[in-house]
């Protein structure tokens, strides 16, 4: 087969493995640590978000949401008016350099990141493929005595484009283990469901 045949054909088989691979289950891997000095959890398990000045914007809603929702799922209930935790958020997300051992001129198959995502390589030309960073953090105090009771942070880094709906798997990882979590840095890997159609 000559060059100009396999190289279509190449590109065929490598869009036919991309499609198949957008249809599994994304998994998304984060590197967790969580820090804890609840016995339990307050009965009642409630709390109240307490946003910060930069977080009043209305476009904090939406991660305000996805957080309440990964906090239902840990046993709390938001109750504004008499909270036993209040709870702070943290959001950040940025792009950091990925080393490419072929260097800047090779062309290949690439961005193979995010194990359990299924077939996750792309033909990449020139420089490689930043790596999308995403971090969630949540820190709550006891709302009588002011005193941190509970702080956990969860990071993920991958070359695709971040869905927003990371940011909801990030907070379920964060609070993974909810009140007593396992202790020192660990790794929690967790489906990202795709929204309903």
């Amino acid at each position: 087969m000559t060059q100009r045949r396999w190289i279509p054909a190449l590109l065929l088989g490598l869009t036919a493995a991309l499609l198949a691979g957008c249809s599994t289950t994304r998994v998304v891997e984060g590197r967790v640590q969580s820090f804890s000095t609840l016995a339990a959890a307050p009965a009642p398990a409630t709390y109240r978000i307490e946003r910060l000045p930069s977080q009043q914007a209305p476009s904090f809603d939406a991660i305000a949401t996805l957080a309440e929702q990964a906090l239902a799922r840990a046993g709390l209930q938001r109750d504004d008016a008499a909270p036993r935790l209040l709870v702070q958020l943290g959001v950040q997300a940025d792009t950091v350099p990925r080393h490419d051992p072929y260097g800047p001129d090779h062309w290949g198959m690439g961005g193979w990141y995010g194990r359990g995502w299924g077939v996750h390589g792309m033909l990449r030309f020139g420089a490689p493929t930043p790596l999308y960073r995403r971090t969630v953090s949540v820190l709550m105090r006891d709302a009588q005595t002011q005193a941190v009771v509970y702080e956990t942070s969860a990071v993920h880094e991958d070359v695709w484009v971040s869905d927003p709906a990371v940011y909801g798997v990030l907070f379920d990882a964060a609070l993974n283990g909810f009140p007593q979590p396992p202790q020192g840095p660990r790794q929690v890997r967790l489906p990202l469901v795709p929204p309903a159609r």
